[in-house]
């Protein structure tokens, strides 16, 4: 995520939802933005993830 504009665009979308679910941000980076109960994914990682 090139600026910290992008980083909360893309996280505060989910702050508002109040429920129990995983929420995850995937993009292509490799740093670990994640925040708030939010989780950051790099795509590679997310598409390997088993549930």
């Amino acid at each position: 995520m090139a600026s910290e504009e992008t980083v909360k665009r893309e996280f505060s979308v989910f702050n508002s939802i109040k429920d129990n679910f995983p929420k995850y941000v995937v993009s292509m980076d490799d740093f670990d933005f994640s925040q708030n109960g939010i989780v950051h994914k790099n795509i590679k990682d997310f598409l390997l993830m088993e549930f």
